[in-house]
């Protein structure tokens, strides 16, 4: 049941919900029902940083003005993964990419939606979505940049050409990503690890605690590239923040393993 105050909402990215249950096809696991159960903020409401740091470590998660939680029939396979910065190293893969990036210029700005930003976010959904999620550059302003709380973006550029925009939210404890999506044509760059490991090093530096990556879904390919960044930290059923290693690798004997294409959002 949801609990006062929620709703019951289909995930992002699922077209088909069953309406008086809020029930949709999951978009990570085969043969499973989905919900979220959430709060769309009115445009003048604000999310407190504060608040929202205590609500990720209440498995929240933010998409605009939206959030959310997962609240599924018999399933908690949805997670939050953290990354605690001053503990990170970095694989001898990871540091294959940052070498491959020496040239990219990084810059930290207000969240501001430009044509610029929009074409790469285009280009990004047909080669990742087929387009499927594209909605127009109304839904683009309202799914990244109408934010309620303190929003970062993080622009990736190779000269003059934008290369990767990331999205995140600042917190007391650290940064939060928000979505990532970068031009395809610069795939070999591994642009959604490079974004990643730029956004830890980052949190490392000004004195931040955690990097937060998003859901980790346990079985499957396109969530679990995120335990791929160690050490790392899982929200357990509980509440409580586990290491990784201890609690989920040896339980399903998992290896990290990063998509086909590289790291699509961090949803």
């Amino acid at each position: 049941m949801a609990q006062q105050g929620e709703e019951s909402i289909p995930p992002p990215g699922c077209a088909e919900a069953d309406p008086p249950g809020g029930w949709a096809p999951c978009p990570y696991l085969p043969d499973r029902a989905s919900r979220l159960v959430g709060q769309q903020l009115a445009p003048e409401l604000t999310l407190l940083p504060s608040a929202y740091d205590r609500l990720l470590s209440l498995n929240h998660r933010r998409s605009g003005r939206l959030i959310y939680r997962p609240q599924c029939p018999g399933c908690q396979a949805c997670r939050s993964l953290r990354v605690p910065t001053a503990t990170f190293l970095p694989s001898r893969s990871q540091r294959r990419v940052l070498r491959r990036n020496t040239d990219v210029k990084v810059e930290i700005r207000p969240p501001r939606p430009t044509r610029e930003s929009y074409t790469l976010y285009e280009r990004y959904l047909a080669h990742q979505h087929d387009g499927r999620m594209s909605d127009g550059p109304e839904a683009f302003v309202a799914f990244l940049y109408d934010s309620p709380t303190d929003t970062v973006e993080i622009q990736y550029r190779v000269g003059s050409d934008l290369v990767a925009v990331s999205l995140a939210d600042r917190i007391p404890s650290g940064l939060s990503s928000v979505y990532v999506f970068f031009d395809p044509r610069h795939a070999r760059r591994s642009p959604g690890t490079f974004t990643a490991l730029w956004e830890i090093e980052h949190c490392r530096q000004a004195g931040l605690a955690y990097y937060y990556l998003g859901y980790y879904v346990a079985g499957s390919a396109k969530m679990t590239y995120k335990a791929a960044f160690r050490p790392c930290e899982i929200l357990d059923a509980e509440g409580a923040w586990r290491s990784f290693d201890a609690a989920v690798a040896p339980l399903a004997g998992l290896r990290p393993a990063a998509p086909s294409q590289d790291q699509p959002s961090r949803a």
